[in-house]
């Protein structure tokens, strides 16, 4: 059966003031009919379909507009929550949906059980089973014990987490049983995750908001689909375990990304192939650098073969001490096909620094890694610097387990 895997939609989300609303329309009605093209069986969105918890009106109008449109494709459709999504509001349509062949799993449920579904093939008859797994937050799977330090706390999530996994992985070896058929193992997440091998030139990074949980933990699975980074990327190295990545730039250090949705085909002697499918870029973006002689140039070439307005980021050098530098730059782009969303001073950089060696993106780090990098360069003691980042790290795990 083929399979359908992407994730991080972020529907509603507004980009330096601007609305994403044509982009996301036209993304999903591509995908709709790249699900009929390809004869695609499941479509898996695992996690941030939302870009809030409240989410605007259109957004939910997109949403709802997308399900009903698939429903004439015959795919069926499995929407998991995210970070960024609402348990409630996510959970206020599950039953009504559960009629359209639309199954939602919001966060986690009361019922493991319900966490493990039996897709059908384009005849009606099994043909793989799926632990549907959300993202998971830290007090659904575990209770604070007292005088934990913020290491063992993690240690404590990722075991549970490893728990879960494996118990929803024997329900599913269960069911395959009962079944008497040779059922492909799929799984999904939303969470934090390095790569447990370097092999075939992988780098190892972290992603997310806390430390990393480990590829090793998760269960010998078919095929692992996975949201959360924007980048589409094999975890470790492994064939079956991956990040679609967003289908749009989400932020200006994504613009060079090829976005795409992968396209995942199993039967009973597991994975067959997976093949990553590119998402047409429905708004450029483009970031220049320079001086202001520049910066004339540089922005030329990224006008060049576009009608419509490219969203652009420029970071002026040299020249940055000037106080009329906005409307100087905006004078450069006069009559180009360009719209600045914003300029920035070489000075102050920082964040971009911490990366730009290493040639990552801020999204591929975690909240600890940047503080860590920022204070790096800071003279301080090494006995205070580590004091500091020990306090920065219990605040982001007190903040996740009231979040």
């Amino acid at each position: 059966m083929r399979i359908l895997h992407t994730s991080d939609w972020h529907l509603g989300q507004h980009f330096m003031g601007k609305t994403r609303f044509d982009e996301h329309q036209a993304f999903l009605r591509w995908l709709v009919e790249l699900v009929k093209e390809q004869e695609v069986t499941a479509v898996l969105v695992a996690g941030d379909i939302f870009d809030t918890g409240t989410p605007p009106s259109y957004a939910r109008e997109l949403y709802n507009g997308f399900i009903v449109a698939l429903q004439q494709t015959g795919a069926q459709l499995v929407i998991l929550g995210g970070n960024h999504d609402s348990v409630a509001m996510l959970n206020e349509s599950r039953s009504l949906l559960g009629c359209l062949n639309v199954q939602v799993i919001p966060g986690m449920l009361d019922d493991a059980d319900h966490q493990v579904l039996v897709l059908p093939d384009r005849d009606g008859r099994p043909g793989a089973v799926l632990c549907a797994v959300p993202f998971i937050r830290a007090r659904e799977v575990m209770a604070s014990e007292a005088g934990q330090s913020a290491a063992d706390k993690q240690q404590a999530l990722q075991q549970a987490i490893a728990d879960h996994y494996r118990r929803l992985f024997e329900r599913a070896e269960r069911l395959r049983r009962q079944l008497a058929l040779p059922l492909p193992i799929v799984a999904t997440g939303h969470l934090t995750t390095v790569g447990a091998s370097s092999s075939d030139s992988v780098r190892e990074i972290y992603i997310g908001t806390l430390d990393a949980f480990p590829a090793s933990a998760f269960p010998p699975a078919d095929y692992i689909a996975l949201g959360h980074i924007h980048r589409p990327q094999k975890v470790g190295g492994h064939e079956h375990i991956r990040y679609s990545g967003s289908p749009i730039a989400l932020s200006f250090d994504e613009v060079g990304q090829q976005k795409e949705v992968l396209l995942v085909e199993v039967n009973g002697e597991g994975l067959q192939r997976v093949t990553p499918l590119p998402v047409p870029t429905f708004q450029p973006l483009a970031r220049v650098r320079g001086n202001l002689e520049q910066l004339s140039a540089e922005m030329k070439a990224a006008a060049a073969g576009h009608e419509a307005p490219v969203w652009l980021e420029v970071t002026v050098s040299e020249d940055d001490y000037l106080s009329d530098l906005q409307p100087r730059v905006e004078q450069l782009a006069e009559g180009l096909p360009l719209e600045i969303l914003v300029v920035r001073r070489q000075r102050g950089q920082s964040g971009e620094g911490l990366t730009a060696e290493q040639g990552i993106t801020l999204s591929e780090l975690t909240p600890v890694e940047v503080f860590e990098r920022r204070l790096a360069p800071e003279p301080l003691e090494a006995e205070r610097q580590q004091a500091l980042s020990e306090l920065y790290h219990q605040l982001l795990v007190q903040m996740e387990e009231e979040a």
